[in-house]
């Protein structure tokens, strides 16, 4: 069986589990308690900490570690608009219509309970946001602006410096979900130009229910977990020590090899899309074909069920996805593909390949189990 959905998750590396191990074993302690075993505890975790924020290009004490990507997009999106509509009154979040769910109904949450208006800022036919577009979105009552890096069904890469520089110039804070770049490409928060990152263990070789929100300290954030404090008050609850470490394993080692690995990976993508369009007929690729990870290869195949290619591809060994785990099973067309002008009914024939970091082999069987899937779908099994 071959797994291409690493967009969904990915699984623990080695080195990971090995360092998180002593923190489920004999480092046991809760890093609040005030004796040497919960000294210890902390003592690793503001190591965590400090290995996240240099790779982010923040301060150790920017980083709140949370349950995962969906966490870490809420206590933004939600944390710093109530945090700037208590300091300014600010009720006015700009974000676009092809973010993760996480984003867009915290947006609506705070529409519909504490009365801000919510601005989607459209997307091209690619997926792309114009910095033009993003900059007239913006007001004077502007409290955040929120968008993904990369997006999780098409790949598509935002402009995101020229986006962060419109927000700049009306004092607007950007929250970036960077879940699914993280790994491809450079997540410098200075060179971004932006002063909120999300990002997802799970995605990068650690386990699930880890994540992380970085918010810098000028930012205002109103903690949405109440208790005890941690966090420095921003997210209560007792840390999950092990995961923190696991966490900055992971991000260390994908940032490390990141260039080459994002070098390899597009050539080999680049190879497979190719063979795609030009072997099975009506196959449309999604997404910007040049602003994209290198590891996301998404297309539509009308006149087939994006369900149906699935179940025939597995039959041949291959797994993959039609589109975000988080809206599996939904019977709607993608949000996503929706927003970039796809008809619903095209829509619904999206299948995504997404590869792992370690990728070194050209897909050609893939290619080959993707046009008889197709085939044997269109003509009835």
């Amino acid at each position: 069986m071959l797994y291409l959905d690493s967009a969904a998750t990915t699984p623990v590396r080695p080195e990971v589990l090995e360092a998180m191990m002593p923190f489920l074993t004999s480092r046991f302690g809760n890093p609040s308690s005030h004796h040497t075993v919960g000294e210890d505890a902390a003592g690793a975790l503001d190591d965590a900490r400090a290995r996240v924020a240099r790779i982010l290009g923040m301060r150790a004490g920017d980083v709140i570690f949370t349950s995962g990507g969906t966490e870490a997009n809420n206590l933004a999106v939600k944390g710093i608009a109530l945090g700037r509509a208590q300091l300014n009154g600010s009720r006015h979040v700009v974000t676009t219509p092809i973010e993760h769910e996480s984003i867009l109904e915290s947006a609506r949450y705070l529409e519909r309970l504490h009365g801000f208006d919510v601005t989607l800022v459209g997307v091209d036919e690619r997926g792309r946001v114009d910095p033009d577009a993003a900059r007239a979105a913006l007001r004077d009552d502007t409290a955040l602006f929120s968008i993904g890096y990369a997006n999780n069904e098409v790949g598509t890469v935002q402009d995101v410096p020229a986006i962060a520089a419109a927000a700049r110039e009306r004092g607007v804070p950007v929250h970036l979900d960077a879940v699914q770049a993280a790994g491809w490409l450079p997540l410098s928060a200075a060179e971004l130009g932006v002063d909120a990152i999300s990002l997802a263990g799970h995605k990068l070789g650690a386990p699930k229910g880890t994540g992380v929100l970085a918010v810098r300290g000028r930012v205002p954030l109103e903690p949405l977990l109440h208790g005890g404090g941690q966090e420095r008050g921003r997210r209560s609850g007792t840390e999950d020590v092990a995961g923190a470490v696991g966490l900055a394993t992971a991000l260390e080692l994908a940032e490390a090899g990141r260039a080459a690995a994002s070098a390899r990976v597009t050539a080999l993508r680049e190879r497979f899309v190719a063979q795609v369009l030009a072997a099975v007929p009506a196959a449309a690729l999604t997404g910007d074909p040049v602003h994209r990870l290198p590891g996301t290869a998404s297309f539509t195949f009308a006149g087939t069920s994006g369900e149906a290619v699935l179940l025939e591809l597995e039959r041949r060994g291959v797994v993959s996805s039609s589109g975000s785990a988080c809206a599996a099973g939904s019977d709607e067309p993608s949000h996503v593909l929706v927003a970039m002008g796809i008809a619903p009914e095209v829509a619904q024939t999206a299948v995504r390949f997404t590869f792992p970091a370690s990728l070194d082999q050209p897909l050609d069987a893939v290619a080959a189990a993707v046009e008889a899937s197709v085939a044997a779908v269109r003509s009835g099994g």
